[in-house]
C-alpha cells in the first residue's frame, strides 16, 4: 500500500489533433460521457465507498487473522526491546528516546492496543495479558477488579486470578500453584515476555532463584538479540537522515539538485480529458479485479502459499488501466512504455541515477523522521494493524521470500505507473507541478487506508515521488526509493518479529 483515433471502442468517441502551448503535441477533441464511461464511474465509487466503510466501520483487529496471537507478538517484542535499552549505556538511551518511544508511552499503548483486543476477542489470554500489562502499569485497582471477576468466572479464569493476584494485589500464592510455578504459568501463557514478567514477580515473592533466574536469563537473550539488530537499523536511519540534512541544502541552494535522468517532459502528450477516462475505466476494471481476488481468498483454504499469492495477484488489478493506457494514451503519441515514464535512462542520466535515489532515501527519511516526533507531540501513534505482516511474522522462509518479492518489486513497478506516471501525470495536464503534486498525493495515501500518522508519511513519499517524476524525467527514482522503502519497513518486521 495510473491521441489519435478512438477514445474508447465502448463509447466511440474520435478525436483530432492538435498542438496546445503546454507539454508536447496532442489528441484534441471534446470526448463525451458515454453509458460505459457512467457505469465505470458508478462501479468506481462503489468500491471506493465499500473500501472506506470497511476500513473504518468495526474494529480494526477483526481484519486480522490471529490478532490475538499478533498483538502477544508485537507487544511482547516491544516490551523486550524497552527493558534492553533500559540496560544500554546513558548515551545510547538519550539516542533511543529521541528517536523512538518511551518505554512508559509503549506501556500505556500496549494497554489501549489490548483494551481494544479484548472487546473484540473471547480468548481468555487476552484479558491475562491486559492484567499483566495492567500491573506492570501499576493500575492495581483495575488488576483487583479484574481477578475479582475472573473468581466468578469458568476455568480457566480463576487459575488466572490467583497468578494474577499473587503477582501483583499480594495474595497469598496458592499451595497448588506454589509447588510448581513454572508448570502453571506453562499451562496460562506461550513463551515470552509476558510469562517470564510475571514470573519474575512470582519467584521474587515465594524465593524461588531457580525459576526467577531462568526467566531473566530467557528475557535477556530476547533482549540482546533485538538491542542488536536495533542498533544495526538505527544507524542506518540516522545515516539516512544526516544524509538527508546535508542533502537538504543541497536542494535549497541548487536549483538542479535532481539533475535529469531520462528524456520525459510533463506534462504529458494526451489529452486531460482523455486521461481521466482512462483512468476511470481502468479503475473500475482493477476494482472488479480485486473484488473477484478477494471472492477467492474468502471462500478459498485458508493456506500461507495462497495468501501470498493472492496479495501478489492483486497488482493484475493495475494490468487494466496501463493496457488501457498503452492503447488511448501512449500509442496515438507513438510511445512505449519506456519512453513514456522514463524507463530507459539517457548516458548522463545513468551515472546521475544513484544520486538521485539517494537523495529521494535521505529526504525521505528526513520528512518521516518529522513526522514521528510531530506526531509523539501531538500524542498521535500508528495502530499495530497498519504495519504488522503475518507472512513476514512468522511465514516460512519461502512464503517470506515471495511477500518480499511482492512488496519491494511488483508494487513499486505498478504503483508509480500508475500513480505519478499516469494519475499525476494526468492532473499535470490541468495543474502546475505544486497542485498535481499535491492532488495525486493524497489519492495515493488514501489508497492505502492508513491513520493520521501513516497518511501523512504516504503523503510525504507521494509528494517527494511526484516532484522527482517531474525533475529528473523518469520513474526509475520513484520506483527505485518506493523499492527500498518497502524494503526498510519490511525488515523492521522481520528483524523485530522473527527470531
Amino acid at each position: 500500500m495510473m491521441r489519435e483515433g478512438l477514445i474508447s471502442p465502448m463509447d466511440s468517441v474520435p478525436v483530432t489533433v492538435e498542438r496546445q502551448d503546454i507539454g508536447a503535441p496532442e489528441p484534441a477533441g471534446r470526448p463525451r460521457v458515454g453509458p460505459v464511461t457512467m457505469l465505470a464511474t458508478v462501479v468506481l465509487l462503489a468500491f471506493i465507498a465499500i473500501m472506506v466503510w470497511l476500513q473504518y466501520a468495526g474494529s480494526r483487529v477483526e481484519g486480522v487473522d490471529e490478532p490475538e496471537r499478533a498483538l502477544a507478538l508485537i507487544v511482547g517484542r516491544t516490551m523486550d526491546i524497552d527493558e534492553a535499552v533500559s540496560r544500554a549505556p546513558a548515551w545510547e538511551r538519550f539516542v533511543y528516546r529521541v528517536t523512538s518511544t518511551d518505554p512508559a508511552e509503549d506501556l500505556e499503548e500496549a494497554i489501549r492496543w489490548y483494551e481494544e483486543l479484548a472487546g473484540a476477542s473471547f480468548e481468555p489470554a487476552v484479558d491475562l495479558h491486559l492484567a499483566i500489562l495492567e500491573g506492570e502499569a501499576r493500575r492495581l485497582d483495575s488488576v483487583r477488579r479484574r481477578t475479582e471477576e475472573w473468581d466468578r468466572r469458568a476455568d480457566p479464569l480463576p487459575a488466572f486470578a490467583r497468578l494474577v493476584g499473587a503477582a501483583y494485589l499480594g495474595a497469598d500464592v496458592e499451595e497448588e500453584a506454589g509447588s510448581d510455578l513454572d508448570e502453571a504459568l506453562s499451562e496460562a501463557l506461550e513463551p515470552g515476555w509476558f510469562r517470564d514478567r510475571i514470573a519474575a514477580r512470582l519467584a521474587n515473592r515465594v524465593g524461588d532463584q531457580e525459576l526467577l533466574a531462568a526467566a531473566t536469563a530467557a528475557q535477556a537473550e530476547r533482549s540482546n538479540r533485538l538491542l542488536a539488530r536495533m542498533r544495526a537499523t538505527l544507524a542506518i536511519e540516522l545515516v539516512l537522515i544526516g544524509g538527508g540534512l546535508a542533502l537538504l541544502v543541497r536542494v535549497v541552494w541548487r536549483r538542479r539538485a535532481l539533475d535529469r535522468v531520462s528524456l520525459v517532459v510533463l506534462p504529458p502528450p494526451w489529452r486531460g480529458r482523455v486521461g481521466v477516462l482512462v483512468l476511470v475505466w481502468g479503475g473500475a476494471l482493477g476494482a472488479t479485479t480485486l473484488t473477484i481476488l478477494y471472492l477467492a481468498s474468502s471462500l478459498g483454504p485458508d493456506r500461507p502459499y495462497t495468501r501470498v499469492l493472492i496479495g501478489a495477484a492483486t497488482n493484475l488489478s493495475f494490468v487494466p488501466l496501463v493496457f488501457l493506457a498503452q492503447r488511448y494514451l501512449l500509442r496515438p503519441s507513438g510511445l512505449g512504455l519506456s519512453e513514456s515514464f522514463g524507463l530507459v535512462p539517457s548516458p548522463d542520466g545513468a551515472r546521475r541515477l544513484v544520486l538521485v535515489i539517494l537523495t529521494l532515501l535521505a529526504l525521505g527519511q528526513l520528512g518521516e523522521g518529522v513526522l514521528d516526533l510531530a506526531g509523539r507531540w501531538l500524542g498521535l501513534s500508528a495502530h499495530w494493524t497498519e504495519w504488522f505482516d503475518r507472512d513476514l511474522g512468522w511465514g516460512s522462509r519461502t512464503v517470506v521470500g515471495m511477500t518480499l518479492f511482492d512488496t519491494i518489486v511488483l508494487t513499486p513497478v505498478f504503483e508509480e505507473i500508475v500513480f505519478r506516471g499516469l494519475l499525476f501525470a494526468t492532473l499535470r495536464r490541468r495543474f502546475g507541478l505544486g497542485t498535481a503534486a499535491v492532488l495525486s498525493a493524497a489519492i495515493f495515501a488514501v489508497a492505502h487506508g492508513y491513520g493520521v500518522l501513516g497518511f501523512a508519511a504516504v503523503f510525504w513519499s507521494g509528494l517527494l515521488w511526484a516532484w522527482a517524476y517531474e525533475r529528473t524525467g523518469s520513474l526509475l527514482p520513484s520506483m527505485a526509493s518506493h523499492a527500498a522503502d518497502n524494503l526498510m519497513a519490511s525488515l523492521s518486521v522481520i528483524l523485530v518479529l522473527r527470531g
